[in-house]
């Protein structure tokens, strides 16, 4: 998974602590970690893409959650940007090499790609049943004073 997920994620809790008629523009979000503004746009826009974000163009423009937190799982945005492929792809390397099993008609599974496809059912159900409310919720327990101070930050930072 690349490190957009990652911050697509943290983006998606900020936002959450954000009054809902206020955008943030991605050089705000970008500057809240030091990330690069350019490649956090890209990550912005496919959650945008995937109606997790609203973007609104112009000079007080920039990104929102596009419904309730509550309503955005961790695997929508694991989805929105790495794409809904799975993790592993069997291309099947028994059928090659000197002990290879030709047949086509094998109606034999490959084992492994069973059990590959059985962890990636299981992780994709955990990310399912997690939302952003759920991470916004567990941050607030852990740390009272986290969604003033990033409220205050993007209300103030000049970026």
């Amino acid at each position: 998974m690349n490190e957009g997920v990652e911050w697509a994620m943290h983006s998606c809790v900020n936002l959450s602590w954000v009054a809902p008629e206020r955008a943030v523009t991605a050089a705000k979000l970008a500057a809240f970690y030091e990330l690069p503004t350019a490649y956090l746009n890209k990550q912005l826009q496919a959650l945008a893409r995937t109606d997790i974000l609203t973007s609104t163009p112009g000079p007080r423009g920039g990104f929102r959650l596009a419904r309730p937190a509550e309503r955005i799982t961790l695997m929508d945005v694991v989805t929105a940007i790495e794409g809904p492929d799975e993790a592993f792809r069997c291309t099947e390397i028994r059928r090659q090499g000197p002990n290879a099993d030709a047949r086509t008609d094998n109606p034999t599974p490959c084992l492994i790609d069973e059990a590959m496809r059985h962890a990636d059912l299981a992780w994709r159900r955990e990310l399912a049943a997690r939302t952003i409310a759920d991470i916004r919720d567990q941050v607030e327990a852990r740390a009272p004073g986290r969604p003033d101070q990033v409220r205050n930050w993007f209300e103030h930072a000049r970026v």
